[in-house]
């Protein structure tokens, strides 16, 4: 599968880190085959193979480094690690806008990543969370990603600019299980013995997800406005670890802790052939993923 020329904003995250160990300069076809336009890289800071951009300083210079790309990824964003030092969430919207502002100028399809953490303490019908169900953060850095989606698909509603809004569910490695693993880990363990259950997806498995989504373009495909990206199916975080050989114990989940995000997958699985999430599959795709790097 071809894919557009493509530009990614905050390609120095852990997420953007992913994806340039996996696209390795031009973009991936479904499967990890590589193929379709390049990719450049913009990072506010100088680096090897990056691009640099300040997309809220200045956003014509923004537009001018994204030129002739017909999709624009923005990766950037406000992690509770970062407001812990004194970020500010609210750039969670501001950063998207001018996403999507750049993409107006260079007409360019915007993909904007969210969270599952938009969706709270939610269940979802059958226990599935599904992209139109009402949005209930329970944290601020989920109320950031809803304020975000709503500016993002209002000023969309106003251009008409083409926008996909991407719910990334946990990826495997940048996660708080395999990416948090310490000596003398510990899982929060709910009273019927189960460890959170969350949706994931493989850092190789996003990177070609993503790939055919972007291809999609080149097909003239309709995209949705929301998507949920993940592998069909939730796994028990003590699942994972104990597939990947790592030691863990538990203590008792306080009443906070949210047991199980389960994402609905249908609207993705329609676009893209994505296999179901195992703690197997996850763990063999981190591996090979950490291989590369």
């Amino acid at each position: 599968m071809q894919i557009p020329a493509t530009f990614v904003m905050g390609a120095t995250g852990r997420l953007g880190h992913v994806l340039r160990r996996h696209w390795a300069g031009s973009a991936p076809g479904i499967g990890g085959g590589i193929g379709g336009g390049p990719v450049l890289w913009g990072a506010r800071e100088p680096g090897p193979g990056l691009t640099r951009c300040d997309p809220l300083g200045d956003p014509a210079g923004l537009a001018r480094a994204a030129g002739g790309a017909r999709a624009l990824l923005c990766l950037a964003g406000i992690t509770p690690a970062a407001a812990a030092r004194g970020a500010d969430f609210g750039d969670d919207a501001r950063l998207a806008l001018a996403a999507l502002g750049a993409a107006e100028t260079v007409g360019a399809h915007a993909f904007v990543c969210s969270s599952a953490a938009v969706y709270g303490r939610a269940s979802g019908t059958g226990g599935l969370l599904r992209e139109d169900d009402a949005l209930t953060p329970a944290a601020p850095y989920g109320e950031a990603k809803a304020a975000m989606e709503a500016a993002v698909l209002e000023r969309a509603a106003r251009t008409g600019q083409g926008v996909t809004i991407l719910r990334i569910g946990n990826v495997a490695g940048a996660d708080a299980a395999l990416g948090g693993w310490r000596p003398g880990f510990t899982l929060d363990a709910f009273p019927d013995g189960t460890t959170p259950a969350r949706s994931y997806i493989g850092p190789g498995m996003l990177a070609s997800v993503l790939g055919a989504l972007m291809g999609a373009l080149m097909e003239a495909r309709d995209l949705p406005q929301v998507l949920n990206i993940a592998q069909p199916g939730a796994v028990e975080m003590g699942a994972l670890l104990t597939a990947a050989g790592l030691p863990w114990a538990t203590r008792p989940a306080p009443e906070t802790a949210i047991a199980r995000v389960a994402f609905e997958t249908g609207r993705l699985t329609a676009l893209v052939p994505v296999p179901p999430a195992t703690p197997q599959g996850l763990v063999a795709d981190w591996r090979a993923d950490q291989a590369i790097g």
